[in-house]
């Protein structure tokens, strides 16, 4: 079981490793490209996430806790993210970011629920 934490972690290495890129070093991106590409990224960290806790969410009834939890996990992550960015060089931190970040968790976690009502 514990090795379904590597994916998750790797998530949050590639986002960690793209927040360190400096900003001449990153292609120019429209905001909503870049908006866009935060809430993919989280989604995806969200999604990794539910992916490592399956088994032990397969022995829970209720599903609102574990989305809750995945949730705020991104969420964190995210806050740390923008905090880490704020310290490269030509990067800065942005609520709109962790926004973005926050409602690819979100739609990753309902997704998550639509897929399991269905089953």
């Amino acid at each position: 079981m514990y090795h379904r934490l590597l994916l998750p972690l790797a998530v949050m290495t590639a986002i960690f490793t793209l927040s360190h890129v400096p900003d001449d070093g990153l292609p120019s991106l429209a905001w909503d490209l870049d908006k866009l590409c935060h809430a993919i990224a989280y989604g995806t960290l969200a999604a990794s996430c539910i992916y490592a806790s399956y088994p032990w969410l397969k022995k829970r009834p209720g599903l609102l806790v574990p989305g809750f939890i995945v949730i705020i996990i991104s969420l964190l992550y995210g806050i740390s993210d923008e905090f880490h960015q704020s310290f490269i060089n030509g990067r800065t931190s942005s609520l709109q970011d962790i926004l973005a970040d926050l409602t690819g968790a979100i739609l990753a976690v309902l997704i998550w629920y639509a897929y399991i009502r269905k089953k």
